[in-house]
């Protein structure tokens, strides 16, 4: 295994076709690398994800997201090494999601906004200047994530809540985080129900001498929500707590 994660972090991949291409080609070792006994059964109708805190392409700085037939699901390629703007695209390279930093004028600011598919330039709520580029005047954020400040809130559990529609401005959230991301153990709920619809676990070992640390960890998707968005609010916290 770890010649396996060595071979792959020493690749320079010049084209997207040729990195899937390498990564089915070692499908066998995906898979070992996806069987814990965290992952679903065969029965069950959640989706288990193995989220590894590495880029496949050398240099970049991302993620890489295995699905449970060992096939490459989600990757994030930093190449700018920018903090404040991350897309997460699938496997072939395609852009599904951005998740932008709110920049504004004030010491601490706690907004991250979520866009479909890929926003070049600054984006809409750069309240620094009042001029907008033409791609962000044409792109408005469907989420906004808000992180909790621990000063201000006696639940220390909360970790961020999440808006519809880009504001948090009527203070009525859909979607409540909870946990421990420095912990890889969080859970993703529904704001009315209370029901998990998602959630960050430790990567368990199938046999004992075999430890991943923080740097793989499953993603677990309950059925109906969808499993981009939920890999988006990994990033987010990435961009939160490390």
């Amino acid at each position: 295994m770890a010649l396996f994660l060595k071979s792959i972090s020493c690749r320079s991949f010049n084209h997207e076709d040729q990195l899937v291409h390498d990564f089915k080609k070692n499908n066998s070792r995906c898979k070992e690398l996806i069987s814990t006994s965290t992952s679903s059964s065969s029965s069950s109708p959640c989706i288990s994800l193995t989220v590894w805190r590495k880029s496949l392409i050398f240099s970049c700085k991302g993620f890489t997201v295995i699905g449970a037939d060992g096939n490459l699901v989600y990757r994030v390629d930093n190449y700018s090494g920018r903090r404040d703007q991350t897309i997460l695209m699938d496997a072939s390279g395609k852009p599904i999601l951005t998740i932008c930093k709110h920049k504004k004028l004030r010491i601490v600011d706690n907004n991250w906004f979520i866009y479909e598919g890929e926003v070049l330039g600054d984006h809409d709520y750069n309240t620094t200047s009042t001029t907008k580029t033409s791609s962000s005047s044409r792109k408005k954020p469907i989420f906004c994530v808000k992180k909790q400040m621990k000063i201000l809130h006696s639940n220390i559990n909360v970790l961020a809540h999440v808006y519809y529609h880009g504001t948090s401005s009527d203070k009525r959230y859909s979607y409540i985080i909870e946990g421990s991301y420095a912990n890889r153990t969080c859970k993703v709920l529904d704001a009315k129900s209370r029901n998990v619809v998602a959630e960050i676990r430790k990567k368990q070992a199938v046999s004992g001498g075999v430890t991943f640390g923080l740097e793989v960890f499953v993603l677990v998707v309950m059925p109906g929500f969808d499993s981009g968005f939920a890999m988006a609010m990994v990033l987010l916290l990435d961009q939160m707590f490390s």
